[in-house]
């Protein structure tokens, strides 16, 4: 799985001209499911991403997670994270996983955000959206679940 993360100051998700979910402080996700992705990385996904600290302390230091902000979460599909632009001029999206594993996981991954304790606004699978956030920073991460080491969690 692929999600890349912007700490907001405030974001929306917009569906035929309706605001889908809103928030203010917090964390925008776009998130990309892969065709061997399995709620195992679901769930590490999740819990890596909400419990990233990347807002500022009294010292200026990203040193604060979500809770201590009293921060919120916006989470939307994005197949195009898979999109391979290695060869020609239009991506390629066959890395992506299919329509049915991508949503299974995405809703699973809004499952789990709402089991860590911050239920997620969100936008709708495979719908045409309008995505605004006003960046904090701007702080942008991109989390590959290829690339984390996996860790036991912490209590």
């Amino acid at each position: 799985m692929r999600a890349v993360l912007t700490r907001v100051n405030s974001a929306s998700v917009t569906i035929d001209g309706k605001v889908n979910g809103k928030i203010g402080k917090g964390f925008l996700i776009l998130l990309g499911v892969g065709p061997e992705d399995t709620e195992r990385e679901c769930r590490y996904l999740a819990e890596k991403a909400l419990g990233l600290r990347v807002f500022e302390d009294e010292n200026q230091k990203m040193n604060l997670g979500l809770d201590a902000v009293g921060g919120e979460v916006l989470v939307v599909s994005q197949f195009t994270l898979y999109g391979n632009c290695r060869k020609g001029r239009r991506p390629s999206f066959a890395e992506a996983a299919g329509p049915e594993l991508g949503k299974a996981l995405y809703e699973k991954f809004l499952a789990v955000c709402e089991e860590l304790g911050y239920p997620p606004q969100h936008g709708e699978f495979g719908a045409d959206m309008q995505v605004e956030s006003v960046n904090d920073g701007p702080v942008t991460l991109i989390l590959d679940t290829d690339q984390l080491i996996y860790e036991p969690r912490r209590k």
